[in-house]
């Protein structure tokens, strides 16, 4: 996915993996990606209804061990 752009969320705890994402996902055009990596045990249930709110598709949701990794596609 060299045309992701990425977020380190590790080391944040909820609300600010979603807070974060919400602000990145801003700048980036209709269709961009944003891949978002974390560690919060929230987030699993956080980033897919930040998604749904904001119109947003969640492409993908990877865990390798206590890392998360969740790719949106920008609605």
């Amino acid at each position: 996915m060299n045309d992701a752009h990425e977020l380190d969320a590790v080391g944040l705890l909820c609300p600010l993996p979603v807070l974060k994402a919400r602000k990145r996902m801003q700048n980036l055009a209709s269709g961009d990606l944003l891949v978002i990596t974390a560690d919060d045990p929230a987030a699993v249930v956080d980033v897919p209804h930040f998604c749904t709110e904001a119109g947003h598709t969640l492409e993908s949701a990877d865990t390798d061990g206590p890392i998360q990794r969740y790719t949106i596609r920008k609605g």
